[in-house]
């Protein structure tokens, strides 16, 4: 996973003298590096701010900035910079004390320590330049401050992944299904990840390169990691070195064309013996982007995620079948093989069973249970004119034993309740293949759907339906400018 710089930029000006200056940069270096952030030289003119916000757009270890007012900074001198910034922004309204000094405050401590006005002169501005920016409100050692700090670096970082992420498309997509197709052309100028597709022959080819000593080795480490059905090992052992030819392939592949993620597509395998689920399963595990039946804007999300998630926790995944119990209506999710074992909650087992649909030999694939705990599904949509997020908060629970489904599962109860959640989804355009994941926040998600300027549904504990309803008719306006 990528780790680039924030940098952080304080506002001030001259009129406050050399010595007050001094002050400002020593009170702003503690700062940053309390923060883990990278420290620039404290921002006095118009000149100065252009300079430092063309040097970020330009440096691509710089995934996003962090504003700081520590002073009275005269709003119109920043125009020049912020007009043409390109990196995220988190304004951050903070001051150096925590506590005031009642017994010895004097205006000179007051001309110092003016961010409580002088924040407020640069979120005018930032309203005027209709500036796409989080905010962050507190003092800088409070830990509810520096998780918010935290979380919208990772999702910069993410942001800064996607603007390089390049999706290979192995055949197209499934045939007949809406959700799937897309606007590549529009998804690259909004997100910055290109998508192009290749012929099974392509990949094909490079199997046919791989050794039998590669895949032994592989088959080795399959063993440290996993356990590995009998069968495989033994009269089936020809089906295990197969799917790992595929992944030696896959990955050398991705590799070679430096892309971050993939598609594949069951209906499209002509020269593979079996679909693609084993290699599906550990490149996501790797951080790899995956969707099945050529989704690729869930594949390009689910990068962005796993980036966000530091790889951990997140998952390509499906809502396949309900449990209607009125007492308690649940979600099983899954997909035919593709689940990534970054969301096991226990040893995964390598099995093969047959595969009704592809018209394959039987696959091979990991099979294992997700843990319960609170996550999300988000779900990235092309709306033809525009492009919308939408986030389903959910409360994971344990695995029901289902010793006849041989795939990787999750469980969960959707928020705010079943009926209102999953109508609020199906409303709102929600698709059925998600991105899963326990380590992502539907405000990790808010802030990303700011830094693209993209719409952002969140269904969770708040939600009522007829609210959600009026939501999507007002961002029908708001967002088709």
């Amino acid at each position: 996973m990528p780790t680039p710089e924030i940098w952080f930029l304080t506002g001030s000006q001259h009129l406050y003298g050399p010595e007050t200056l001094r002050q400002v940069a020593a009170n702003s270096t503690e700062i940053a590096a309390s923060l883990g952030v990278t420290f620039k030289p404290v921002l006095t003119d118009s000149d100065a701010i252009r300079a430092i916000c063309l040097d970020a757009n330009a440096d691509p270890n710089c995934a996003g900035v962090i504003l700081w007012m520590h002073t009275f900074s005269p709003a119109k001198m920043w125009i020049g910079g912020l007009t043409q910034l390109k990196k995220p922004v988190l304004h951050l309204h903070t001051q150096f004390n925590r506590d005031l000094p009642w017994s010895s405050i004097d205006m000179d401590f007051m001309n110092l320590n003016q961010a409580a006005h002088g924040d407020r002169e640069a979120g005018h501005l930032h309203v005027r330049l209709g500036l796409a920016r989080a905010i962050a409100v507190g003092h800088w050692s409070n830990p509810r401050v520096r998780d918010r700090i935290e979380r919208w670096a990772r999702v910069a970082y993410g942001w800064q992944a996607l603007q390089a992420t390049k999706i290979c498309r192995f055949g197209d997509n499934m045939r007949q299904v809406s959700v799937t197709e897309g606007d590549k052309v529009s998804a690259e100028m909004k997100f910055g990840f290109s998508v192009n597709g290749f012929g099974l022959g392509d990949l094909v080819a490079v199997m046919n390169d791989v050794s039998e000593s590669e895949v032994s080795s592989l088959i080795q480490e399959y063993d440290e990691l996993y356990d590995i059905a009998d069968e495989l090992r033994n009269d089936r052992r020809s089906s295990l070195e197969d799917a790992a030819r595929q992944e030696i392939a896959i990955r050398r592949f991705l590799e070679a064309g430096g892309f971050t993620g993939f598609t594949t597509t069951f209906e499209d395998l002509h020269g593979l013996n079996q679909l693609p689920g084993l290699a599906c399963q550990r490149l996501m595990a790797d951080g790899y982007g995956f969707g099945a039946e050529g989704d690729w804007k869930t594949a390009a999300l689910l990068r962005f995620m796993k980036v966000v998630a530091n790889g951990e926790g997140t998952s390509f995944m499906e809502d396949y079948t309900y449990h209607l119990d009125p007492d308690r209506p649940l979600v099983l999710g899954a997909h035919m093989l593709e689940i990534c074992p970054s969301i096991a909650n226990n040893r995964p087992r390598m099995e093969i069973h047959p595969l009704g649909i592809g018209g394959k030999a039987d696959p091979v694939r990991l099979v294992f249970d997700a843990p319960p705990g609170p996550a999300i599904n988000a779900s990235l949509i092309d709306l033809g004119h525009r492009f919308r997020l939408i986030v389903s908060e959910v409360d994971a629970v344990d695995v029901p034993a289902m010793p006849k489904l041989p795939v990787a599962r999750a469980v969960w109860k959707v928020k705010p309740d079943f009926e209102s959640g999953i109508a609020g989804w199906i409303r709102a355009g929600g698709a059925h293949h998600t991105v899963f994941s326990y380590g992502v926040t539907a405000a990790d998600l808010r802030d990303f759907a700011e830094i693209a300027g993209i719409e952002c549904v969140v269904i969770g504990e708040g939600t009522r339906y007829d609210d959600l309803v009026n939501e999507l008719r007002w961002n029908e306006v708001a967002f088709r400018a």
